[in-house]
């Protein structure tokens, strides 16, 4: 895999126009890598290297470059003097991102040759008569990108009072994007850089074993990755997405919420099989409508969020039923499997005929009969991005296998005291059903002296409104009164503090939107924000609604993916494994969380998910060590042997061994 800013593989289309302006010569390729070169007098130029065939290079001079559709995978460069457009198609967006914004820093931030001297450094280069030669441009320095932001009107640039810079109006936009000056406003929206890489998530660096993960899943490996709450496991499930090509790439997720916070489609949607409730016969004959047939048909690569929650009943159907419509007996029929989830978080919902039947059901998908013959390989991230405080972090890894001692009890005992609130702001209380927390919400609302004011939600398809209640956080109608406790649902502004879980409180409504003042005392003006999800036929539905919602309370099981900056929480109602787990990892610190009554029976995990990932760890163990000291061939060929045995058992007993229940 190269990771390299500066390599772009994807479907490449050439056309040429004449001196008339029509279209003359053309040119396809389903697949062909662009590099960015240099020569000896320091010229840029795309080459572009077809498979199989000769490389062609394109100089990098008076170009425009279209990237409007860029999160698709699609883009344009218009080389003017050599009469020549490339049409991109089909890349890894987050590649094609990086290697159109090293074009424009490259060309913006490096050195400048004017023509004249260009001239005279190819004039003596051919006198030289050495044959011209081309390398790889260096990576991006800081300079280059600060002369780069400069040019672009980022940075501020020197300028008298009465001669501004020429570049004051595109500063001026800039400000008035921002918010009309406002440091709390606004930031800019996303181009082909960031005002700063650590302004939004897609800015943050992978750690290595991200990058491990990521590596597997662009070589083509079938693959499931676990980890704790807030080892960054939906980040890297975006740049991994954002690292396939879009054409057989299909991001789902158990959830509705889930599968529009990775741009995806439910696996319901995409399966085309209902609940999975009937036959497998049944669920054959489903999946062969057009529609459906034809997505299982194009899919190449299936990404599977919150796969934790997908019951292992189902995973077995789905994956018999790609086999029968793709009409391929590989695991799957053929398709990459790239899943994601924590067993050890909420489990998936069994139905109550299911559950009280004699036979129990195969609740986890790891106890499915398909699931060791699909996921090739297993990676646990260990590293905690959520969490700084290493006593907090200790305690949530305590909880999540369900150890809980008297030390960690009387801990989180002492924090039913703290006083969390600031600002006006109230801690949101975590309710183990939504329907209590919905409760709560709109009697806290009602009880307000101020008047309501309702934002209504703008729906691109009024038809598919109630789907979109389902993926979309944000409510097709928002009734808000100033001193409402509300939520940001949206990353705003991440070095502000305006992320997705910030509280906050209505203080006023200013030209129509409601002006929040978060925790940290930043005021800002939620303008509407837009919400894209996925359907399964590949069409888009798009909701504009301001990015807040009621916070007074909020159900554990919505609060997946949060990070929650004041929250109380009751933990006496909890249900399921895991339940107390999830809502106390929703917290960024032990500062910032109040918990009422807390009980140590209320947190337990799952034997049964306990033991699989015992295995999985002693199968990570066994497969990763190198034995040290071997010093010939047939030593080393014996280690091997010793390994690949080892492994076999492990294999075994997974595959046959019955899981049991461990203390």
């Amino acid at each position: 895999m190269d990771l390299n800013d500066a390599v772009l593989t994807c479907a490449v289309n050439l056309q040429w126009t004449n001196a008339t302006g029509t279209v003359g010569r053309k040119l396809a390729y389903r697949t062909a890598t662009l590099r960015l070169i240099r020569n000896d007098i320091r010229e840029l130029f795309i080459e572009c290297t077809p498979e199989k065939l000769k490389p062609m290079k394109f100089k990098l001079k008076d170009i425009m470059v279209h990237k409007k559709f860029m999160s698709e995978g699609k883009a344009s460069v218009n080389f003017k003097a050599e009469k020549c457009a490339m049409y991109l198609s089909n890349a890894p967006p987050g590649t094609l991102m990086f290697f159109l914004r090293t074009i424009f820093i490259k060309m913006n931030g490096g050195e400048n040759v004017d023509d004249a001297t260009a001239q005279k450094q190819l004039r003596a280069h051919m006198l030289s008569g050495k044959p011209s030669t081309f390398e790889e441009v260096s990576p991006v320095t800081t300079a280059e990108m600060i002369l780069a932001r400069k040019k672009a009107g980022l940075l501020p640039s020197k300028g008298s009072a009465t001669t501004p810079s020429p570049l004051a109006a595109k500063k001026r936009r800039y400000d008035e994007i921002k918010g009309g000056g406002d440091k709390s406003g606004l930031p800019a929206p996303k181009k082909l850089y960031q005002e700063s890489p650590m302004d939004t998530e897609e800015g943050l660096r992978l750690c290595q074993e991200q990058i491990d993960v990521l590596k597997a899943c662009i070589s083509g490996k079938s693959i499931f990755f676990t980890g704790s709450a807030g080892t960054g496991k939906s980040f890297l499930l975006r740049k991994i997405i954002s690292a396939l090509p879009p054409d057989g790439t299909v991001a789902t997720a158990s959830t509705g919420v889930a599968a529009c916070l990775i741009g995806g489609v439910t696996l319901h949607a995409f399966a085309g099989i209902g609940g999975g409730d009937a036959t497998l016969q049944r669920c054959y004959e489903l999946a062969s409508r057009p529609a459906s047939a034809q997505a299982w048909r194009k899919c190449k690569r299936l990404i599977i969020d919150e796969i934790s929650m997908v019951d292992g009943q189902y995973f077995d159907k789905i994956e018999a039923v790609a086999r029968h419509i793709r009409r391929n007996d590989r695991p799957f029929g053929g398709i990459q499997l790239i899943l994601c989830g924590d067993f050890l978080q909420l489990p998936p919902v069994i139905k109550r005929e299911e559950s009280s039947s004699q036979t129990p059901p195969q609740r986890f998908c790891f106890q499915s009969s398909a699931w060791e013959k699909c996921v090739e390989y297993v990676y646990e991230l260990k590293e905690v991005h959520r969490q700084s405080d290493p006593e907090f972090v200790n305690i949530l890894n305590h909880l999540r296998i369900g150890h809980i001692n008297e030390e960690i009890t009387k801990r989180l005992k002492t924090t039913s005291k703290q006083k969390i609130e600031g600002n006006g702001i109230l801690a949101t209380q975590l309710c183990s059903h939504t329907n209590d927390a919905n409760s709560i919400n709109e009697s806290k609302l009602e009880n307000l002296p101020t008047d309501k004011v309702l934002f209504r939600a703008e729906d691109s398809d009024p038809a598919m409104t109630k789907q979109l209640d389902t993926q979309v956080q944000a409510p097709s109608q928002l009734f808000l009164k100033v001193d409402a406790q509300v939520m940001l649902l949206k990353n705003i502004n991440i070095s502000a503090g305006l992320v997705n879980g910030a509280r906050g409180v209505v203080v006023r409504f200013e030209k129509g939107v409601p002006v929040v003042r978060f925790k940290n005392n930043t005021e800002y003006s939620c303008k509407h924000e837009k919400w894209i999800i996925k359907t399964p036929n590949g069409g888009t539905v798009t909701r504009r609604q301001v990015p807040l919602k009621l916070a007074w309370a909020f159900s554990i099981h919505k609060s997946q993916g949060l990070t929650l900056d004041c929250v109380e929480m009751s933990l006496s109602k909890v249900f399921e494994a895991g339940q107390a787990y999830v809502a106390l990892s929703r917290a960024k610190s032990l500062d910032s969380v109040r918990i009422l009554d807390f009980d140590p029976k209320q947190v337990w995990a799952n034997p049964q998910v306990l033991q699989y990932y015992k295995l999985f760890r002693r199968r990570l163990h066994d497969t990763t060590m190198i034995p040290l000291g071997a010093k010939n061939k047939e030593e080393k060929k014996k280690n091997g042997d010793a390994a690949s045995s080892a492994l076999a058992k492990i294999k075994k007993s997974l595959l046959s061994k019955p899981l049991v229940s461990i203390s």
